[in-house]
Protein backbone atom coordinates (compact mmCIF):
# COMPACT_ATOMS: atom_id res chain seq x y z
CA UNK A 1 0.00 0.00 0.00
CA UNK A 2 1.43 3.03 -0.93
CA UNK A 3 2.14 6.43 1.40
CA UNK A 4 -1.30 8.29 -0.75
CA UNK A 5 -3.22 4.69 -0.44
CA UNK A 6 -2.04 5.01 3.86
CA UNK A 7 -2.93 8.46 4.20
CA UNK A 8 -6.26 7.99 2.74
CA UNK A 9 -6.96 5.49 5.03
CA UNK A 10 -6.26 7.45 7.60
CA UNK A 11 -8.50 10.90 6.79
CA UNK A 12 -11.18 7.85 6.48
CA UNK A 13 -10.75 6.58 9.88
CA UNK A 14 -10.57 10.00 11.34
CA UNK A 15 -13.98 11.00 9.51
CA UNK A 16 -15.12 7.47 11.09
CA UNK A 17 -13.83 8.72 14.38
CA UNK A 18 -15.47 11.96 14.65
CA UNK A 19 -18.84 10.71 13.62
CA UNK A 20 -18.96 8.98 17.23
CA UNK A 21 -21.82 6.27 17.09
CA UNK A 22 -23.25 7.67 13.66
CA UNK A 23 -25.57 10.43 12.04
CA UNK A 24 -28.87 9.36 13.94
CA UNK A 25 -27.30 9.52 17.12
CA UNK A 26 -25.74 12.56 16.48
CA UNK A 27 -29.49 14.66 15.45
CA UNK A 28 -31.40 12.61 18.64
CA UNK A 29 -28.40 13.89 20.70
CA UNK A 30 -29.36 17.44 19.50
CA UNK A 31 -33.06 16.77 19.60
CA UNK A 32 -32.46 16.92 22.71
CA UNK A 33 -31.18 20.21 23.30
CA UNK A 34 -27.74 18.56 23.70
CA UNK A 35 -24.48 19.44 21.88
CA UNK A 36 -22.29 16.35 20.86
CA UNK A 37 -19.20 15.57 22.34
CA UNK A 38 -16.98 17.40 19.59
CA UNK A 39 -19.34 20.40 19.37
CA UNK A 40 -18.92 20.91 23.51
CA UNK A 41 -14.69 20.86 22.96
CA UNK A 42 -14.66 23.58 20.09
CA UNK A 43 -16.99 25.87 22.39
CA UNK A 44 -14.52 25.61 24.93
CA UNK A 45 -10.93 25.53 23.72
CA UNK A 46 -9.27 28.41 21.93
CA UNK A 47 -9.83 28.34 17.70
CA UNK A 48 -7.16 25.52 16.37
CA UNK A 49 -5.67 24.57 19.38
CA UNK A 50 -7.00 21.25 20.24
CA UNK A 51 -4.91 18.25 20.14
CA UNK A 52 -6.65 14.93 20.01
CA UNK A 53 -5.33 11.93 21.55
CA UNK A 54 -6.35 7.44 21.07
CA UNK A 55 -8.66 8.58 18.25
CA UNK A 56 -8.27 4.87 17.49
CA UNK A 57 -9.21 3.17 20.23
CA UNK A 58 -11.49 0.91 20.84
CA UNK A 59 -12.76 -1.11 23.59
CA UNK A 60 -11.17 -5.43 24.36
CA UNK A 61 -14.29 -6.87 25.20
CA UNK A 62 -16.06 -9.96 23.70
CA UNK A 63 -18.72 -10.70 25.61
CA UNK A 64 -22.54 -10.23 25.03
CA UNK A 65 -21.73 -9.76 21.35
CA UNK A 66 -19.52 -6.65 21.69
CA UNK A 67 -17.02 -7.87 19.80
CA UNK A 68 -19.78 -6.91 16.29
CA UNK A 69 -19.91 -3.50 18.17
CA UNK A 70 -16.76 -1.02 17.80
CA UNK A 71 -16.58 2.33 17.49
CA UNK A 72 -13.26 4.49 17.18
CA UNK A 73 -12.44 6.51 20.39
CA UNK A 74 -14.99 4.02 22.21
CA UNK A 75 -17.05 6.99 23.91
CA UNK A 76 -14.83 9.49 24.81
CA UNK A 77 -12.90 12.16 22.97
CA UNK A 78 -9.38 13.48 24.79
CA UNK A 79 -6.34 15.23 24.41
CA UNK A 80 -5.20 18.75 25.07
CA UNK A 81 -5.85 22.19 23.86
CA UNK A 82 -5.77 26.48 25.22
CA UNK A 83 -8.31 28.33 26.72
CA UNK A 84 -7.14 32.34 26.60
CA UNK A 85 -3.62 30.95 25.57
CA UNK A 86 -3.40 28.36 28.49
CA UNK A 87 -3.09 25.00 28.40
CA UNK A 88 -5.80 22.19 29.53
CA UNK A 89 -6.31 18.52 29.21
CA UNK A 90 -9.45 17.86 28.07
CA UNK A 91 -12.27 14.72 28.10
CA UNK A 92 -15.83 14.56 26.44
CA UNK A 93 -17.56 11.67 26.82
CA UNK A 94 -19.41 10.61 23.56
CA UNK A 95 -23.51 10.03 24.78
CA UNK A 96 -24.10 8.51 21.14
CA UNK A 97 -21.53 5.94 21.53
CA UNK A 98 -23.24 3.39 23.62
CA UNK A 99 -24.33 6.10 25.62
CA UNK A 100 -21.29 7.11 26.93
CA UNK A 101 -20.72 4.17 29.46
CA UNK A 102 -17.32 3.89 30.65
CA UNK A 103 -15.66 0.97 29.61
CA UNK A 104 -11.50 -0.47 30.19
CA UNK A 105 -10.44 1.60 27.30
CA UNK A 106 -12.80 4.44 27.82
CA UNK A 107 -11.47 4.66 31.50
CA UNK A 108 -7.79 4.44 30.35
CA UNK A 109 -7.60 7.36 28.01
CA UNK A 110 -9.01 9.67 30.62
CA UNK A 111 -6.79 8.37 32.91
CA UNK A 112 -3.86 8.92 30.66
CA UNK A 113 -4.75 12.76 30.17
CA UNK A 114 -4.84 13.28 33.65
CA UNK A 115 -1.74 11.57 34.06
CA UNK A 116 -0.07 13.91 31.47
CA UNK A 117 -1.55 16.67 32.88
CA UNK A 118 -0.03 15.88 36.22
CA UNK A 119 3.41 16.26 34.67
CA UNK A 120 3.22 18.87 33.12
CA UNK A 121 1.02 21.06 35.67
CA UNK A 122 -2.14 21.73 33.96
CA UNK A 123 -5.97 22.09 34.68
CA UNK A 124 -8.18 19.13 33.63
CA UNK A 125 -11.47 19.59 32.51
CA UNK A 126 -14.44 16.96 32.20
CA UNK A 127 -17.12 17.22 30.42
CA UNK A 128 -19.11 14.11 31.47
CA UNK A 129 -22.60 12.89 29.80
CA UNK A 130 -22.89 9.40 30.49
CA UNK A 131 -25.22 6.30 31.17
CA UNK A 132 -22.45 5.53 33.80
CA UNK A 133 -20.65 2.18 33.56
CA UNK A 134 -20.49 -0.38 31.02
CA UNK A 135 -22.54 -3.33 31.86
CA UNK A 136 -21.72 -6.05 29.36
CA UNK A 137 -17.51 -5.05 30.99
CA UNK A 138 -19.07 -5.75 34.45
CA UNK A 139 -15.92 -5.73 37.37
CA UNK A 140 -13.47 -4.37 34.53
CA UNK A 141 -15.46 -1.09 34.36
CA UNK A 142 -16.19 -0.53 37.87
CA UNK A 143 -11.75 -0.38 38.43
CA UNK A 144 -12.04 1.98 35.43
CA UNK A 145 -13.54 4.38 37.26
CA UNK A 146 -11.46 3.88 40.34
CA UNK A 147 -8.56 4.32 38.88
CA UNK A 148 -10.33 7.54 37.41
CA UNK A 149 -11.25 8.17 41.35
CA UNK A 150 -7.47 7.70 42.71
CA UNK A 151 -5.96 9.94 39.89
CA UNK A 152 -8.99 12.40 41.13
CA UNK A 153 -7.45 12.20 44.68
CA UNK A 154 -3.57 12.73 43.96
CA UNK A 155 -4.65 15.57 41.67
CA UNK A 156 -6.32 17.65 44.30
CA UNK A 157 -4.56 20.58 45.18
CA UNK A 158 -1.96 19.95 42.56
CA UNK A 159 -3.72 21.22 39.26
CA UNK A 160 -7.16 22.60 39.10
CA UNK A 161 -10.31 19.95 38.28
CA UNK A 162 -13.54 21.17 36.77
CA UNK A 163 -16.22 18.92 35.81
CA UNK A 164 -18.76 20.08 33.48
CA UNK A 165 -22.18 17.41 34.11
CA UNK A 166 -23.86 18.20 30.72
CA UNK A 167 -26.16 14.68 31.04
CA UNK A 168 -26.49 11.71 33.08
CA UNK A 169 -23.96 11.43 35.84
CA UNK A 170 -25.16 8.81 37.99
CA UNK A 171 -24.43 5.86 40.36
CA UNK A 172 -20.10 5.23 41.06
CA UNK A 173 -19.84 8.22 38.10
CA UNK A 174 -20.94 10.74 40.84
CA UNK A 175 -17.82 10.58 42.57
CA UNK A 176 -15.26 11.62 40.09
CA UNK A 177 -17.15 14.95 39.83
CA UNK A 178 -17.15 15.08 43.85
CA UNK A 179 -13.92 14.68 43.94
CA UNK A 180 -13.02 17.53 41.76
CA UNK A 181 -12.65 21.58 42.38
CA UNK A 182 -15.95 22.80 40.63
CA UNK A 183 -18.89 21.36 39.43
CA UNK A 184 -21.30 23.16 36.66
CA UNK A 185 -24.49 21.69 35.36
CA UNK A 186 -26.83 22.57 32.33
CA UNK A 187 -30.22 22.94 33.38
CA UNK A 188 -32.83 20.50 32.39
CA UNK A 189 -30.52 18.23 30.39
CA UNK A 190 -28.22 17.18 33.37
CA UNK A 191 -28.78 14.93 36.55
CA UNK A 192 -26.68 13.42 39.29
CA UNK A 193 -27.72 11.06 41.76
CA UNK A 194 -26.03 7.76 43.20
CA UNK A 195 -29.70 6.06 43.06
CA UNK A 196 -31.59 6.66 40.60
CA UNK A 197 -35.44 7.32 40.39
CA UNK A 198 -36.43 3.58 39.78
CA UNK A 199 -34.57 2.23 42.67
CA UNK A 200 -35.53 5.50 45.13
CA UNK A 201 -39.50 3.77 44.33
CA UNK A 202 -38.67 0.50 44.62
CA UNK A 203 -36.53 1.18 48.34
CA UNK A 204 -38.10 4.19 49.82
CA UNK A 205 -41.85 4.06 47.64
CA UNK A 206 -41.08 7.93 46.87
CA UNK A 207 -42.04 8.85 43.09
CA UNK A 208 -39.68 11.14 41.97
CA UNK A 209 -38.31 12.99 38.63
CA UNK A 210 -34.64 12.49 37.32
CA UNK A 211 -34.74 16.73 38.04
CA UNK A 212 -36.29 16.73 41.12
CA UNK A 213 -33.91 13.63 42.53
CA UNK A 214 -30.65 15.12 40.93
CA UNK A 215 -31.42 18.12 38.84
CA UNK A 216 -29.11 21.40 38.13
CA UNK A 217 -30.99 23.70 40.64
CA UNK A 218 -31.30 20.66 43.36
CA UNK A 219 -27.49 20.49 43.38
CA UNK A 220 -27.30 24.28 43.34
CA UNK A 221 -29.52 25.30 45.94
CA UNK A 222 -30.31 21.77 47.85
CA UNK A 223 -27.11 19.81 48.36
CA UNK A 224 -24.35 22.05 47.72
CA UNK A 225 -22.91 19.52 44.92
CA UNK A 226 -23.02 21.49 41.80
CA UNK A 227 -21.48 25.26 42.09
CA UNK A 228 -23.00 26.18 38.70
CA UNK A 229 -26.71 26.00 37.15
CA UNK A 230 -26.69 27.09 34.00
CA UNK A 231 -29.61 27.49 31.14
CA UNK A 232 -27.38 25.97 28.72
CA UNK A 233 -24.36 24.05 27.74
CA UNK A 234 -23.03 27.04 26.02
CA UNK A 235 -23.64 28.88 29.75
CA UNK A 236 -22.12 26.02 31.79
CA UNK A 237 -18.67 26.05 28.91
CA UNK A 238 -18.83 29.87 29.23
CA UNK A 239 -18.52 29.74 33.08
CA UNK A 240 -15.61 26.73 33.12
CA UNK A 241 -13.58 29.70 31.01
CA UNK A 242 -14.52 32.13 32.94
CA UNK A 243 -13.16 30.30 36.23
CA UNK A 244 -9.91 29.92 34.88
CA UNK A 245 -9.23 33.20 34.38
CA UNK A 246 -8.95 33.49 38.29
CA UNK A 247 -6.98 30.14 39.07
CA UNK A 248 -3.20 29.19 38.38
CA UNK A 249 -2.25 26.29 36.14
CA UNK A 250 -0.91 24.52 39.37
CA UNK A 251 -0.41 24.74 42.93
CA UNK A 252 3.41 26.08 42.08
CA UNK A 253 2.39 28.79 40.18
CA UNK A 254 0.63 32.12 40.90
CA UNK A 255 -2.66 33.05 39.78
CA UNK A 256 -3.08 35.16 36.67
CA UNK A 257 -3.48 38.99 36.94
CA UNK A 258 -6.02 41.08 35.24
CA UNK A 259 -5.82 45.14 35.00
CA UNK A 260 -9.00 46.48 33.81
CA UNK A 261 -7.68 50.01 34.07
CA UNK A 262 -9.58 50.42 37.41
CA UNK A 263 -7.70 52.93 39.60
CA UNK A 264 -6.47 51.62 42.90
CA UNK A 265 -6.74 54.75 44.98
CA UNK A 266 -10.44 55.33 43.72
CA UNK A 267 -13.12 55.91 46.46
CA UNK A 268 -16.52 54.81 47.15
CA UNK A 269 -18.72 57.33 49.53
CA UNK A 270 -21.85 55.30 48.77
CA UNK A 271 -19.68 52.61 51.50
CA UNK A 272 -19.83 55.80 54.21
CA UNK A 273 -23.60 54.93 54.12
CA UNK A 274 -24.01 51.37 53.64
CA UNK A 275 -24.09 50.07 57.21
CA UNK A 276 -27.34 51.02 58.06
CA UNK A 277 -27.80 52.74 61.78
CA UNK A 278 -29.79 49.92 63.13
CA UNK A 279 -27.60 46.83 64.05
CA UNK A 280 -30.90 45.22 63.33
CA UNK A 281 -31.27 46.46 59.55
CA UNK A 282 -30.17 44.12 56.67
CA UNK A 283 -28.15 45.30 53.71
CA UNK A 284 -26.37 43.33 51.12
CA UNK A 285 -22.49 42.61 51.19
CA UNK A 286 -22.29 41.88 47.76
CA UNK A 287 -23.04 45.76 47.27
CA UNK A 288 -19.71 46.34 49.44
CA UNK A 289 -17.62 43.67 47.14
CA UNK A 290 -18.69 45.51 44.31
CA UNK A 291 -17.83 48.86 45.26
CA UNK A 292 -14.29 47.47 46.45
CA UNK A 293 -12.85 45.23 44.05
CA UNK A 294 -12.28 46.11 39.99
CA UNK A 295 -15.46 47.00 38.46
CA UNK A 296 -17.07 44.19 37.15
CA UNK A 297 -14.41 41.32 38.23
CA UNK A 298 -16.67 39.54 41.14
CA UNK A 299 -17.28 36.19 40.30
CA UNK A 300 -19.54 34.40 42.46
CA UNK A 301 -19.42 30.73 42.85
CA UNK A 302 -22.40 28.50 44.81
CA UNK A 303 -24.53 31.82 44.50
CA UNK A 304 -27.69 29.33 45.09
CA UNK A 305 -26.46 27.45 48.08
CA UNK A 306 -26.19 28.45 51.39
CA UNK A 307 -26.35 32.35 50.91
CA UNK A 308 -26.29 33.63 54.12
CA UNK A 309 -22.31 33.39 52.81
CA UNK A 310 -21.04 35.06 49.95
CA UNK A 311 -18.07 33.17 48.65
CA UNK A 312 -16.29 33.80 45.11
CA UNK A 313 -13.43 35.66 42.91
CA UNK A 314 -12.63 38.65 41.86
CA UNK A 315 -9.41 40.90 41.00
CA UNK A 316 -8.87 43.68 43.38
CA UNK A 317 -5.61 46.07 41.76
CA UNK A 318 -5.42 43.42 39.42
CA UNK A 319 -4.57 40.76 41.78
CA UNK A 320 -6.64 37.46 41.82
CA UNK A 321 -8.35 37.24 45.55
CA UNK A 322 -10.74 34.51 47.08
CA UNK A 323 -13.95 36.32 48.63
CA UNK A 324 -15.79 34.76 51.79
CA UNK A 325 -17.98 37.11 53.49
CA UNK A 326 -20.72 37.16 55.37
CA UNK A 327 -24.24 37.98 54.02
CA UNK A 328 -26.40 39.71 57.00
CA UNK A 329 -29.52 40.13 54.26
CA UNK A 330 -29.91 36.42 54.63
CA UNK A 331 -30.31 34.98 58.46
CA UNK A 332 -28.71 38.11 59.33
CA UNK A 333 -25.47 36.23 58.54
CA UNK A 334 -25.18 33.81 60.83
CA UNK A 335 -22.83 30.95 59.86
CA UNK A 336 -24.80 27.98 60.27
CA UNK A 337 -23.82 23.98 58.94
CA UNK A 338 -24.16 24.87 55.16
CA UNK A 339 -22.16 28.12 54.84
CA UNK A 340 -20.01 26.99 57.59
CA UNK A 341 -18.88 23.92 54.82
CA UNK A 342 -19.39 26.04 51.86
CA UNK A 343 -16.90 28.82 52.81
CA UNK A 344 -14.34 25.71 54.60
CA UNK A 345 -14.33 24.23 51.05
CA UNK A 346 -13.90 27.44 49.32
CA UNK A 347 -10.84 28.87 51.15
CA UNK A 348 -9.25 25.23 51.27
CA UNK A 349 -9.31 25.64 47.44
CA UNK A 350 -7.74 29.15 47.04
CA UNK A 351 -4.98 28.30 49.69
CA UNK A 352 -4.15 24.64 47.94
CA UNK A 353 -3.44 27.12 44.54
CA UNK A 354 -1.81 30.50 46.21
CA UNK A 355 -5.13 32.94 45.61
CA UNK A 356 -4.92 35.31 48.55
CA UNK A 357 -8.17 35.65 50.86
CA UNK A 358 -10.49 38.60 51.82
CA UNK A 359 -13.15 38.39 54.44
CA UNK A 360 -15.97 40.60 54.95
CA UNK A 361 -17.40 39.71 58.59
CA UNK A 362 -20.56 40.46 59.42
CA UNK A 363 -21.78 37.67 61.71
CA UNK A 364 -23.83 37.44 64.95
CA UNK A 365 -22.48 34.43 65.76
CA UNK A 366 -23.98 30.44 65.08
CA UNK A 367 -27.78 29.69 64.17
CA UNK A 368 -29.16 28.53 66.92
CA UNK A 369 -31.34 25.39 66.78
CA UNK A 370 -31.89 21.55 67.46
CA UNK A 371 -31.88 20.94 63.88
CA UNK A 372 -28.37 22.85 63.73
CA UNK A 373 -26.94 21.15 67.13
CA UNK A 374 -27.93 17.51 65.71
CA UNK A 375 -26.81 17.95 62.53
CA UNK A 376 -23.50 19.07 63.52
CA UNK A 377 -23.46 22.16 63.69
CA UNK A 378 -20.05 22.03 66.10
CA UNK A 379 -18.30 19.58 63.49
CA UNK A 380 -19.33 21.92 60.41
CA UNK A 381 -18.23 24.98 61.99
CA UNK A 382 -15.22 23.38 63.30
CA UNK A 383 -14.10 22.70 59.26
CA UNK A 384 -14.14 26.80 58.41
CA UNK A 385 -12.22 27.72 61.56
CA UNK A 386 -9.94 25.00 60.17
CA UNK A 387 -9.53 25.80 57.14
CA UNK A 388 -8.54 29.81 58.24
CA UNK A 389 -6.04 28.25 60.47
CA UNK A 390 -4.27 25.84 58.43
CA UNK A 391 -4.59 28.24 55.28
CA UNK A 392 -0.74 30.07 54.68
CA UNK A 393 -1.80 32.26 51.92
CA UNK A 394 -2.02 36.30 52.34
CA UNK A 395 -5.24 36.73 54.54
CA UNK A 396 -6.97 39.59 54.97
CA UNK A 397 -10.02 40.53 56.95
CA UNK A 398 -12.88 43.83 57.40
CA UNK A 399 -14.93 43.40 60.07
CA UNK A 400 -17.76 46.07 58.39
CA UNK A 401 -20.38 45.65 61.51
CA UNK A 402 -20.84 42.30 63.86
CA UNK A 403 -18.39 39.90 65.08
CA UNK A 404 -19.63 38.27 68.11
CA UNK A 405 -18.76 35.29 69.53
CA UNK A 406 -16.93 31.84 68.26
CA UNK A 407 -17.46 33.56 65.10
CA UNK A 408 -15.30 36.42 65.19
CA UNK A 409 -12.67 34.00 65.75
CA UNK A 410 -13.72 31.66 63.49
CA UNK A 411 -14.28 34.31 60.64
CA UNK A 412 -10.24 35.13 59.84
CA UNK A 413 -9.06 36.32 63.34
CA UNK A 414 -5.73 37.41 64.14
CA UNK A 415 -5.88 34.68 66.37
CA UNK A 416 -6.19 32.27 63.23
CA UNK A 417 -2.94 34.26 61.45
CA UNK A 418 -5.08 36.69 59.67
CA UNK A 419 -2.52 38.80 58.45
CA UNK A 420 -3.89 42.35 58.50
CA UNK A 421 -7.33 42.57 60.36
CA UNK A 422 -9.31 45.75 59.38
CA UNK A 423 -12.53 47.19 61.40
CA UNK A 424 -14.78 49.56 60.02
CA UNK A 425 -16.18 52.58 63.03
CA UNK A 426 -19.21 50.13 62.31
CA UNK A 427 -17.60 47.54 64.08
CA UNK A 428 -19.38 45.66 66.96
CA UNK A 429 -16.60 42.85 68.42
CA UNK A 430 -17.61 41.10 71.05
CA UNK A 431 -18.55 37.84 73.24
CA UNK A 432 -22.21 39.11 72.21
CA UNK A 433 -25.24 41.34 71.13
CA UNK A 434 -25.58 44.44 73.81
CA UNK A 435 -28.66 43.43 75.12
CA UNK A 436 -28.28 40.03 75.43
CA UNK A 437 -24.34 40.73 77.47
CA UNK A 438 -26.77 43.54 79.68
CA UNK A 439 -29.39 41.15 80.51
CA UNK A 440 -26.39 38.55 82.04
CA UNK A 441 -24.10 41.09 83.58
CA UNK A 442 -26.91 42.91 85.18
CA UNK A 443 -29.34 40.67 85.78
CA UNK A 444 -29.64 41.54 89.22
CA UNK A 445 -29.38 45.78 88.62
CA UNK A 446 -32.67 45.11 86.12
CA UNK A 447 -34.52 42.83 88.42
CA UNK A 448 -34.46 44.77 91.05
CA UNK A 449 -34.99 48.61 89.36
CA UNK A 450 -38.50 50.47 89.36
CA UNK A 451 -38.58 49.94 85.77
CA UNK A 452 -36.85 46.95 84.79
CA UNK A 453 -37.38 47.69 80.87
CA UNK A 454 -35.99 51.47 81.11
CA UNK A 455 -32.81 49.74 83.29
CA UNK A 456 -31.96 46.79 80.66
CA UNK A 457 -32.08 49.82 77.95
CA UNK A 458 -29.67 51.85 79.84
CA UNK A 459 -27.37 49.07 80.60
CA UNK A 460 -27.40 48.10 77.12
CA UNK A 461 -25.96 51.66 75.80
CA UNK A 462 -23.75 51.04 78.53
CA UNK A 463 -22.39 47.92 77.04
CA UNK A 464 -22.54 48.82 73.53
CA UNK A 465 -20.74 52.19 74.63
CA UNK A 466 -17.80 50.12 76.40
CA UNK A 467 -17.78 46.96 74.18
CA UNK A 468 -19.45 47.00 71.14
CA UNK A 469 -17.09 48.89 68.70
CA UNK A 470 -13.75 48.17 67.42
CA UNK A 471 -11.81 50.13 69.73
CA UNK A 472 -10.99 47.39 72.56
CA UNK A 473 -10.18 45.07 69.76
CA UNK A 474 -7.39 47.81 68.52
CA UNK A 475 -5.97 48.42 72.24
CA UNK A 476 -4.95 44.63 72.07
CA UNK A 477 -4.05 44.81 68.27
CA UNK A 478 -6.23 42.77 67.49
CA UNK A 479 -7.20 44.81 65.10
CA UNK A 480 -4.48 46.38 62.66
CA UNK A 481 -6.59 49.78 62.16
CA UNK A 482 -9.99 50.94 61.84
CA UNK A 483 -10.33 52.59 58.34
CA UNK A 484 -13.22 54.44 57.13
CA UNK A 485 -15.27 52.86 54.77
CA UNK A 486 -14.77 54.71 51.26
CA UNK A 487 -11.00 54.01 51.44
CA UNK A 488 -11.53 50.02 51.94
CA UNK A 489 -10.46 49.72 48.65
CA UNK A 490 -7.07 51.30 48.35
CA UNK A 491 -6.02 50.44 52.20
CA UNK A 492 -6.56 46.41 50.83
CA UNK A 493 -4.72 46.68 47.58
CA UNK A 494 -2.21 48.33 49.62
CA UNK A 495 -2.23 45.22 52.13
CA UNK A 496 -2.31 42.66 49.52
CA UNK A 497 0.63 43.99 47.68
CA UNK A 498 2.68 44.59 51.25
CA UNK A 499 1.65 40.69 51.47
CA UNK A 500 3.13 39.51 47.90
CA UNK A 501 5.68 37.66 49.29
CA UNK A 502 4.41 36.56 52.79
CA UNK A 503 6.02 33.01 53.71
CA UNK A 504 3.92 30.65 55.92
CA UNK A 505 3.99 26.84 57.07
CA UNK A 506 2.56 24.21 58.97
CA UNK A 507 3.70 21.84 61.02
CA UNK A 508 5.20 19.11 59.04
CA UNK A 509 2.63 16.28 58.95
CA UNK A 510 1.27 13.39 56.37
CA UNK A 511 -2.09 15.71 56.88
CA UNK A 512 -4.37 17.11 58.96
CA UNK A 513 -7.53 15.29 59.90
CA UNK A 514 -10.07 17.63 59.30
CA UNK A 515 -13.56 17.25 61.47
CA UNK A 516 -15.83 15.41 58.41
Amino acid sequence: MSLEERLKQLEQLRRQAELGGGKERIESQHKKGKLTARERIELLVDENSFEEFDAFVTHRSSDFGLEKKKYLGDGVVTGCGKINGRLVYIFSQDFTVFGGSLSEAHAEKIVKIMKAALKTGAPVIGLNDSGGARIQEGVVSLGGYADIFLLNTHASGVIPQISLVLGPCAGGAVYSPAITDFVIMSSGTSYMFVTGPNVVKTVTHEEVSSEELGGAEVHASKSGVAHFACDTEADAIAKAKRLLLYIPQNNIEDPPTADNGDSPDREEAALNKIVPDSANQPYDIKDVIELVVDKGSFFEVHEMFAQNMVVGFAHLGGRSIGIIANQPAVLAGCLDINSSRKGARFVRFCDCFNIPLLVFEDVPGFMPGTDQEHGGIIKEGAKLLYAFCEATVPKVTVITRKAYGGAYDVMNSKHVRGDMNYAWPTAEIAVMGPKGAAEIIFKKEIASAKDPEAELKKKTEEYRAQFANPFKAAERGYIDDIIEPKTTRARLIRAFEMLENKKDSNPPKKHGNIPL
